[in-house]
This record gives C-alpha cells, structure tokens and sequence, in this order.
C-alpha cells in the first residue's frame, strides 16, 4: 500500500495494543448497549479502546467524532489492507469477523476504484429507484402487493384477531420476496441465504463458511443472468459494466443483500417497535400520514446498524483523547452518536422535524449508501411500516418491552422476533383470506412477470417457517 509522509504519534503516547480493554460484546452490551456506550464514554472521552472478540479496536462513540471518520476518506480508510495488524499476523486464527471484509467489493474500495465501482451500481439501481420508470412502478406496486399477501395469509391462519410475529412472519419473507425480484433469483436461494448473511454478520464460528456459501450463490445467479439477462438488478449490473466478471458481480450482489435482507429488515421491524412502544413523536408523525419521518425518527432512536464498516488509520491522527497510529482498526458506531445527538438536547433534538435527518443510518461521507439505494430501501421501509397500520386497526406487543429477544452483534441491532396481539380492519383486503395450498399442490401464480411467479412460490414455501412450529403466547 502506498505509504504516508505524515508525522509519527508523539512519543509516550499509548498504542492500541499497550491499552488495558474490556470486551464489548457482554451479556450488558446484549441487554443495554447504550449504558455500555455511556460508560465508555465517562471513562475514556469519545473514543475508547474496546476488545471485539479478541482484537483490540478503537470505538468512536461521539457524533462528531463519528461524522469525522466518515467523511475524512483520505486518512480513514475502507481497504482491510490497510489494517497493520491484519498485515503484521497479528489476528486471532479465524477471527470470525475477518470473511467478510476480505470480499473485494465496492464497500471496501478506496478512492477511484471506488467511485466507479459505485457509479456501475448507481447506474444499475436507478431505475428502481425511480417511480417513473417501468422497473421502478412495478417494484413499487410489488413491494405493497407482497406485503399485503404477507397479511393476508396472516388472517388466513389465525382470522382477524389473532397473534403473529411480525419479525419472522412479515418482515423477513417480505424482504426475501424483494430480494427474489430484485435480483431476479431462483426462489432456492431463499432463506439458507439470509441466514448465511447472519451468520457472517454475528461474528459466529461458522461465519468463514456461511459468507463462502451466501458469495458462491451470488455468483451462480450472475452466471444465470449473464446467460438469460432479465428484468432485474443483476441484469442492470452487466448492462452497466460487461466487463464484470461473474465473481465480481457475485461479490456485488452478496453485499447487497446482507442490506437488502439485514439492515432494511432491522429498519422495518424497529421502526414498528417505535410506534408500538409509543414513541409520542414517532406515532405523532405516522398518525400524520408522514410515514418517511417515522422511518427517520426511529432510525435516530434504534439505528439498525450499530456500529458502521471498520475504518483504517492512513496516517498517526489525534481523535478524542487519543492518537491513533497509522493501520490501527476504528469502529465508527451509530448507536453511540445517536445517543450523544439526543442528549445535546432531547426534547429540541427529538421534536425537530429537520434534526432526524441528521441521523447516520445510511453513513454519511463518500462511502454513504448510494442515494438510488437509500430512496429504494427508503421506499421498502415506509411501505412495510404504513401496510401493517393501514391493515390492523389495533396492534399490541404480548411480551414487556424489556424481555424482547435482540440479536445484538458487533454490526447490527436487530429485533429476533416481534411478538404483537391484532386486530384487523374492517376495511382490511386481508379479510378476502388466501386458501392455504393443499399438500402436493402447486400454488397459484399471482398475477404479474416471472419475478411474481417466483415470489408467489417463495410465499409458498415459507409457510412452514411462518406458521410450522407457532409458538404459544
């Protein structure tokens, strides 16, 4: 790598790997991140060293801080070989969190290979960003039709009053549903799929394999569509730039999913569990019809991504109350800033309409979440959300707020289920119930392109796990 002419840390300053640490991921971060990020605060100001499964990491925990690593793409870098460590063997042998910041993708590109990495994707995502093209109104008219399919066979197995798990049971098969349109992919490559992108993001023992698989799979839909080019994303991808090579498109695709299914599913579900804890302003703006500013305000409160893709030092640089040399690792995390936002002034912070736009769950910086990406997932979100409370007239949590499963990572913060108790309107078209297929049976297509043919079967298929094994409330 290139190397710095910058000047060194002063002498006597400490290094990362001389500081005393306390691991992160505790039982107290799982139940209370946010005493967690306080106390690190009060203790080491707005950067402290942590220990993240074995490795020591530097955390910037305040808003500024954060927004200063995010945007400053010359001396905080993306490219893993960056790391000293990583570089020096220093690491853990398989430190699980290492796989997938080894995928040469855009994510992890610096400078010019970056930028026309994320021009050949901006190019490709527009069109279903826009509500004006063809591609773009039918994803638009999928996504809400997916969505009340989704609750409409809620209603088909438990009426209209009932429980349901909004988390496993509309959520996660709704973005599968996306996802199998979007990238115009076989219906196989379902939910094994998702479950290796958590796999990879929680840091697990199988996080090694679980991204080699989810990655192989991305790459045999880029062949697929190399041969037969359709309507979709993949499609687009080539369209935009021929000379990607089936694994470098597959690398592409295996990131956006880990967004498309992980973090815009986190979106979803917490914004949902905002409203049905009764966050006042939250409910204030969907009761408002202001469904994008609900989106924003729980984005703010419960950011769906926790902590933000490492960055590596390009050069010794003074942050917080200390320097951080060159190659050391830092963790920019959204949570924390968030926190450190709305306690410069909650009531102010909280009650500005603008204000929630200051919130970092897309990033911020030259690396930030593509703005065709963000109106797409933007557009998923508002969608998901305003069907539920445009289909259920009431809808209530059936577990106390503070005995909620969080599967709590060093990337994501993301709700295992949603327990509700609902009621269904009047007015629902969910009442028109959709007849389970008997055993044996194929069934029935819904209207629309083979992109729906293939969701209709997806839908299918997740009956088992929606309804298989339904837990007593």
């Amino acid at each position: 790598m290139e190397s710095h002419a910058f000047a060194a840390a002063p002498a006597g300053s400490p290094r990362l790997e001389s500081l005393p640490v306390e691991p992160l991921l505790t039982s107290e971060f799982d139940a209370d991140p946010g005493s967690v990020y306080e106390r690190l605060r009060r203790t080491h100001g707005p950067v402290a060293p942590v220990g993240l499964m074995g490795v020591p990491v530097w955390l910037v925990l305040d808003y500024r801080e954060v927004l200063e690593v995010l945007r400053g793409e010359s001396t905080w870098r993306r490219d893993v070989r960056h790391w000293r460590a990583r570089a020096e063997g220093r690491l853990p042998k398989d430190w699980p969190l290492l796989a997938g910041y080894e995928v040469r993708q855009t994510m992890f590109l610096d400078d010019d290979e970056h930028r026309a990495a994320r021009g050949t994707y901006h190019s490709a995502m527009r069109p279903f960003q826009d509500g004006h093209t063809p591609v773009g109104w039918e994803m638009r008219a999928a996504v809400a039709r997916y969505a009340d399919e989704l609750i409409a066979m809620l209603a088909a197995e438990s009426g209209t009053t009932g429980f349901a798990d909004l988390a496993a049971q509309y959520t996660r098969p709704l973005l599968l549903m996306v996802t199998t349109k979007l990238f115009g992919c076989p219906v196989e490559l379902g939910d094994e799929m998702v479950m290796d992108l958590w796999r990879m993001l929680d840091g697990g023992p199988d996080a090694g394999p679980a991204t080699a698989r989810a990655s192989a799979a991305m790459t045999r839909l880029a062949a697929h569509r190399r041969a037969v080019p359709g309507e979709d994303l993949t499609s687009y991808m080539l369209l935009s730039d021929p000379t990607l090579s089936d694994e470098q498109l597959g690398r592409e695709l295996f990131m956006n999913a880990v967004y498309l299914n992980d973090i815009t599913g986190n979106m979803v579900c917490n914004t949902l569990l905002e409203v049905l804890l009764g966050n006042a302003t939250v409910r204030r703006s969907l009761s408002a019809g202001l469904i994008g500013e609900t989106v924003n305000r729980a984005a703010l409160v419960s950011p769906p991504v926790a902590n933000l893709c490492f960055r590596f030092a390009a050069r010794d640089v003074r942050l917080g109350n200390y320097w951080v040399r060159a190659g050391d690792i830092v963790s920019p995390s959204v949570a924390a800033a968030h926190h450190d936002l709305l306690a410069i002034g909650t009531s102010h912070i909280v009650d500005s309409t603008i204000s929630t736009r200051a919130h970092l769950a897309w990033g911020a910086g030259p690396h930030q979440c593509p703005s065709a990406a963000r109106e797409l997932a933007s557009m998923i979100v508002s969608t998901a959300v305003g069907r539920v409370f445009d289909h259920f007239t009431k809808a209530e949590l059936t577990l106390p707020p503070d005995q909620l499963p969080w599967r709590s990572g060093p990337v994501v913060r993301g709700l295992r289920l949603l327990p509700v108790r609902y009621e269904l309107s009047d007015q629902s078209s969910a009442l028109r119930r959709v007849p389970a297929p008997r055993r044996g049976e194929e069934p029935v297509p819904s209207a629309g392109d083979a992109g729906d043919r293939q969701a209709s079967g997806l839908l299918a298929a997740l009956r088992r796990l929606m309804f298989g094994a339904r837990r007593a409330h």
